[in-house]
Formats: C-alpha cells, sequence, structure tokens
C-alpha cells in the first residue's frame, strides 16, 4: 500500500459480475464491474475467486469482488504515451512480391 500511495494510486475493491460462455454459438469470457467509474489507462483490476472454465456447452454468471489498482497521473501518462508507441509498430506493414511461392 505504500508504494501505491507514492505514485498517487488508489486501491478500490468493488464488485464485479464474471460471464464465462463455451457453446457453439460463442467462446467469450467477460467481466463488468459494478461501480460508478470508467476504468482509465494503467488500471489494474484483479478479480478474486472468479471461475476460469466452464464445461463445454455451458454458460455461467458469478458475481465476485475486484480489486481496481487506479494508476496516479504520471503512471497514466506514461501508458498512454507507451500505449501510441506500440500502436505505431502494427503500422509497420510490408507489401512484397510473390514471384515463387
Amino acid at each position: 500500500m505504500g508504494w501505491a500511495k507514492t505514485w498517487g494510486r488508489r486501491v478500490v475493491e468493488v464488485p464485479c459480475t464474471v460471464e464465462i460462455e463455451q457453446t457453439p454459438e460463442s467462446l467469450h469470457a467477460h467481466v463488468v464491474l459494478d461501480a460508478a467509474f470508467e476504468i482509465e489507462p494503467g488500471d489494474e483490476v484483479q478479480v478474486h475467486d472468479s471461475p476460469t472454465s466452464v464445461p463445454y456447452g455451458e454458460r455461467i454468471v458469478v458475481h465476485r469482488t475486484a480489486t481496481v489498482t487506479r494508476a496516479g497521473p504520471v503512471e497514466r501518462l506514461w501508458t498512454k504515451l507507451a500505449g501510441n508507441f506500440e500502436l505505431t509498430e502494427l503500422y509497420e506493414v510490408s507489401f512484397s512480391e510473390r514471384r515463387r511461392l
């Protein structure tokens, strides 16, 4: 907790809803925080005691608690800047002729 306070981080416990589905129509896992704030760049979320899978053909919805560590202003700015540089790496695309396969 001391490290979090040093960098302006706040730790908040919030309820959340976890939905996991593994059916022929869909394979997904979603977490919805039941909180009055949005997750922003640099924030960390840890869901406690959540199932990690379901048997094939099933869907479950469970209510759990999540710990949200809110990023401080410096960390949020750094995450935004680093994210922009990471995104530009995706722009590096090359096209070459395929004369021989």
